[in-house]
Protein backbone atom coordinates (compact mmCIF):
# COMPACT_ATOMS: atom_id res chain seq x y z
CA UNK A 1 0.00 0.00 0.00
CA UNK A 2 1.09 3.60 -0.99
CA UNK A 3 2.44 5.51 2.15
CA UNK A 4 0.27 9.01 2.34
CA UNK A 5 1.28 11.37 -0.89
CA UNK A 6 2.48 8.53 -2.78
CA UNK A 7 5.92 9.98 -2.31
CA UNK A 8 8.59 9.23 -5.13
CA UNK A 9 12.21 10.05 -5.82
CA UNK A 10 14.06 8.88 -8.70
CA UNK A 11 12.31 5.72 -9.32
CA UNK A 12 12.08 4.84 -5.81
CA UNK A 13 9.30 5.11 -4.13
CA UNK A 14 7.77 5.65 -0.30
CA UNK A 15 5.40 2.89 1.03
CA UNK A 16 3.51 1.51 3.97
CA UNK A 17 5.22 -2.10 4.55
CA UNK A 18 4.48 -4.58 7.30
CA UNK A 19 6.52 -4.70 10.53
CA UNK A 20 8.15 -7.94 9.59
CA UNK A 21 9.24 -6.22 6.16
CA UNK A 22 11.32 -3.66 8.37
CA UNK A 23 13.57 -5.93 11.15
CA UNK A 24 15.98 -7.07 8.77
CA UNK A 25 17.20 -3.43 8.10
CA UNK A 26 16.34 -2.12 11.10
CA UNK A 27 18.65 -4.82 12.96
CA UNK A 28 21.41 -4.44 10.23
CA UNK A 29 22.11 -0.98 10.62
CA UNK A 30 20.74 -0.16 14.18
CA UNK A 31 21.46 -3.35 16.08
CA UNK A 32 23.42 -5.71 14.50
CA UNK A 33 24.81 -7.18 18.30
CA UNK A 34 20.76 -8.04 18.70
CA UNK A 35 18.94 -11.51 17.33
CA UNK A 36 16.18 -10.93 14.92
CA UNK A 37 13.19 -11.30 17.22
CA UNK A 38 14.51 -8.75 19.58
CA UNK A 39 14.47 -5.91 17.07
CA UNK A 40 10.54 -6.19 17.37
CA UNK A 41 9.38 -3.25 19.14
CA UNK A 42 6.16 -3.39 21.32
CA UNK A 43 3.52 -2.15 19.78
CA UNK A 44 4.98 -3.34 16.06
CA UNK A 45 1.39 -4.90 15.42
CA UNK A 46 -0.76 -2.26 16.69
CA UNK A 47 -3.84 -1.22 14.41
CA UNK A 48 -2.20 2.48 14.55
CA UNK A 49 0.86 1.86 13.89
CA UNK A 50 2.81 2.69 10.60
CA UNK A 51 5.59 0.91 9.36
CA UNK A 52 7.38 2.88 5.95
CA UNK A 53 9.86 2.26 3.57
CA UNK A 54 11.92 3.33 0.99
CA UNK A 55 11.63 0.63 -1.91
CA UNK A 56 14.21 0.41 -5.26
CA UNK A 57 13.18 -0.12 -8.56
CA UNK A 58 13.77 -3.93 -7.60
CA UNK A 59 11.73 -3.35 -4.71
CA UNK A 60 14.52 -3.55 -2.24
CA UNK A 61 14.13 -2.18 1.00
CA UNK A 62 16.61 1.03 1.00
CA UNK A 63 15.17 3.05 4.14
CA UNK A 64 12.56 2.24 7.03
CA UNK A 65 11.00 3.80 9.91
CA UNK A 66 7.93 3.19 12.25
CA UNK A 67 5.93 5.53 14.44
CA UNK A 68 3.79 4.22 17.24
CA UNK A 69 1.44 5.35 19.99
CA UNK A 70 3.51 6.05 23.23
CA UNK A 71 3.73 8.31 25.68
CA UNK A 72 7.03 10.44 26.01
CA UNK A 73 8.64 9.93 28.86
CA UNK A 74 8.32 13.94 29.21
CA UNK A 75 5.43 13.58 29.58
CA UNK A 76 5.33 11.19 32.36
CA UNK A 77 4.11 8.34 31.05
CA UNK A 78 6.98 6.68 29.64
CA UNK A 79 6.56 3.39 28.88
CA UNK A 80 4.16 2.02 26.03
CA UNK A 81 0.55 1.16 27.59
CA UNK A 82 -3.25 0.53 26.63
CA UNK A 83 -3.51 4.12 28.23
CA UNK A 84 -0.86 5.80 26.93
CA UNK A 85 -2.44 9.40 25.48
CA UNK A 86 -3.68 9.04 22.38
CA UNK A 87 -1.80 12.37 20.92
CA UNK A 88 1.54 11.32 21.70
CA UNK A 89 3.41 8.89 18.79
CA UNK A 90 6.72 7.95 19.04
CA UNK A 91 9.35 6.87 15.98
CA UNK A 92 11.31 3.99 16.16
CA UNK A 93 13.54 1.97 13.91
CA UNK A 94 14.48 4.88 11.56
CA UNK A 95 17.52 3.20 9.00
CA UNK A 96 18.96 3.62 5.71
CA UNK A 97 20.86 1.25 4.25
CA UNK A 98 24.65 1.45 3.72
CA UNK A 99 25.51 3.08 0.72
CA UNK A 100 22.00 5.13 0.48
CA UNK A 101 22.52 7.43 2.69
CA UNK A 102 22.69 11.61 1.92
CA UNK A 103 19.97 10.74 -0.60
CA UNK A 104 17.11 12.03 1.17
CA UNK A 105 15.37 8.60 1.90
CA UNK A 106 15.16 8.91 5.38
CA UNK A 107 14.25 12.64 5.47
CA UNK A 108 11.28 10.99 2.54
CA UNK A 109 10.50 8.25 5.09
CA UNK A 110 10.56 10.80 8.24
CA UNK A 111 8.00 12.80 6.10
CA UNK A 112 5.50 9.76 5.42
CA UNK A 113 5.90 8.88 9.26
CA UNK A 114 4.40 12.28 10.46
CA UNK A 115 1.94 12.45 7.58
CA UNK A 116 0.46 9.17 9.43
CA UNK A 117 0.29 11.24 12.33
CA UNK A 118 -1.22 14.30 10.82
CA UNK A 119 -3.72 11.54 9.28
CA UNK A 120 -4.79 10.31 12.98
CA UNK A 121 -5.43 13.45 14.17
CA UNK A 122 -1.94 15.10 15.31
CA UNK A 123 -0.37 15.19 18.11
CA UNK A 124 3.35 15.31 19.91
CA UNK A 125 6.03 13.10 17.90
CA UNK A 126 8.75 12.25 19.79
CA UNK A 127 12.40 9.48 19.44
CA UNK A 128 15.31 8.52 20.89
CA UNK A 129 17.59 10.11 18.73
CA UNK A 130 21.37 8.96 18.28
CA UNK A 131 23.23 11.82 18.86
CA UNK A 132 25.36 12.12 15.33
CA UNK A 133 21.17 12.42 14.15
CA UNK A 134 20.13 15.43 16.13
CA UNK A 135 20.55 17.66 13.16
CA UNK A 136 18.91 15.25 10.59
CA UNK A 137 15.29 15.62 13.07
CA UNK A 138 16.35 19.37 13.78
CA UNK A 139 15.85 19.80 10.10
CA UNK A 140 12.54 18.43 10.66
CA UNK A 141 11.23 20.39 13.50
CA UNK A 142 12.71 18.44 16.00
CA UNK A 143 13.74 19.80 19.08
CA UNK A 144 15.93 17.99 21.99
CA UNK A 145 14.65 17.75 25.56
CA UNK A 146 16.46 16.48 28.55
CA UNK A 147 19.98 14.95 28.89
CA UNK A 148 22.27 12.86 26.78
CA UNK A 149 22.45 9.49 27.79
CA UNK A 150 24.40 6.32 27.13
CA UNK A 151 22.27 3.56 25.48
CA UNK A 152 24.67 0.54 26.33
CA UNK A 153 25.62 -0.92 23.09
CA UNK A 154 24.15 1.50 20.74
CA UNK A 155 25.98 4.75 21.81
CA UNK A 156 24.87 7.95 23.03
CA UNK A 157 21.17 9.08 22.78
CA UNK A 158 19.02 12.20 23.47
CA UNK A 159 15.00 12.99 23.36
CA UNK A 160 13.50 14.93 20.55
CA UNK A 161 10.16 15.91 19.91
CA UNK A 162 7.99 17.96 17.56
CA UNK A 163 4.09 18.98 17.49
CA UNK A 164 2.18 17.61 14.46
CA UNK A 165 -1.18 19.23 13.63
CA UNK A 166 -4.02 17.09 12.13
CA UNK A 167 -4.23 16.87 8.75
CA UNK A 168 -6.92 19.66 7.20
CA UNK A 169 -9.14 17.89 4.10
CA UNK A 170 -11.40 19.70 2.53
CA UNK A 171 -14.47 18.00 0.09
CA UNK A 172 -12.49 16.91 -2.85
CA UNK A 173 -9.03 17.77 -1.83
CA UNK A 174 -6.28 15.11 -1.94
CA UNK A 175 -3.89 14.19 1.01
CA UNK A 176 -1.23 16.53 1.96
CA UNK A 177 1.56 14.99 3.52
CA UNK A 178 3.19 18.37 4.85
CA UNK A 179 -0.23 19.30 6.21
CA UNK A 180 0.27 20.57 9.58
CA UNK A 181 3.68 20.02 9.97
CA UNK A 182 6.14 22.01 12.09
CA UNK A 183 8.53 23.85 10.51
CA UNK A 184 11.22 22.39 8.72
CA UNK A 185 8.66 20.23 6.95
CA UNK A 186 8.76 19.45 2.99
CA UNK A 187 11.46 17.21 0.99
CA UNK A 188 15.00 17.83 1.13
CA UNK A 189 16.97 15.97 -1.49
CA UNK A 190 20.08 16.97 0.24
CA UNK A 191 18.73 15.32 3.49
CA UNK A 192 19.48 12.20 5.18
CA UNK A 193 21.76 9.79 7.38
CA UNK A 194 25.87 10.77 7.74
CA UNK A 195 27.55 6.92 8.29
CA UNK A 196 26.66 6.68 12.16
CA UNK A 197 24.33 8.83 12.35
CA UNK A 198 21.13 6.74 12.22
CA UNK A 199 18.42 8.08 14.73
CA UNK A 200 15.25 7.15 16.46
CA UNK A 201 15.72 3.85 17.86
Amino acid sequence: MAAPGGATMGGMRVERVSGAETVGLRRRVLRPHQQLDEVVFPGDGDPDTAHVAMLGDDDEILAVGTVLRQGSPHAGTGERAPGAPASEWRIRGMATAEGQRRRGMGRAVLDALLAHVADHGGGMVWCNARVPAVEFYRRAGFATRGEVWEEPDIGPHIVMETRVGAARLTPGDGFDPGEGLTPGDGFDPGDGFTPGGRGGS
